[in-house]
């Protein structure tokens, strides 16, 4: 993918995002994380499924109702822990109700004492999006480092959530930025297996 030299830089792209996303009012977000819930692409779910969520922090969208949809179809749940600040993020069981506690840099997420396990679908927070499938996130790199490691190992669906107002013409892509299988809103499913 080919960046053209006048394109925003991502901490511009980023900022601009945020905002969009912040001015929502608490009932836009609620709404549209019961929309995008309806909005699943259609994933083969069996009781040996796991599907990795979030604790929603700032003004992410609220992936619970989309998690509490799977879990009806027989998904385990899980949630992600960072272990260390350069590291992937580690998954630990999760069920709904199911106490959390503040983690690295105040994110909720399971206790210690909760199993490890491997997702086989990761719903993943993000900043901005474009229709090739990149994503902008906080500038961590948590979730391309975590996405590349578990693909080294198994097949593994990445579903980015976002609310329609995150989208962008263009994500500044780099060479490790990993491409998200699907992109879900309240409005639209965007899939990009076939790039």
């Amino acid at each position: 993918m080919s960046i053209s030299s006048d394109a925003p830089p991502k901490n511009e792209l980023r900022a601009a995002a945020l905002a969009r996303r912040d001015a929502l009012d608490p009932q836009q977000r609620a709404g549209a994380a019961v929309a995008m819930a309806a909005r699943m692409p259609p994933l083969d779910i069996t009781s040996s499924t796991v599907v990795a969520g979030y604790a929603p922090i700032r003004s992410e969208i609220d992936p619970v109702p989309l998690m509490q949809s799977l879990a009806r179809q027989g998904a385990a749940l899980a949630m992600p822990a960072i272990s260390r600040p350069d590291a992937a993020l580690a998954f630990r069981a999760w069920k709904q109700g199911a106490a959390l506690v503040p983690g690295a840099f105040g994110i909720s997420e399971p206790s210690a004492t909760a199993a490890e396990v491997v997702p086989d679908i990761v719903l993943v927070p993000l900043v901005a999006f474009d229709r090739a499938g990149h994503r902008i996130g906080y500038g961590a790199g948590y979730y391309d480092r975590t996405l590349e490691a578990l693909r080294r190992h198994k097949t593994l669906v990445a579903i980015g959530l976002a609310f329609t107002v995150q989208e962008i013409p263009q994500v500044p892509a780099l060479p490790h930025d990993v491409r998200l299988d699907y992109v879900l809103t309240e409005t639209d499913l965007f899939d990009f297996r076939s790039l």
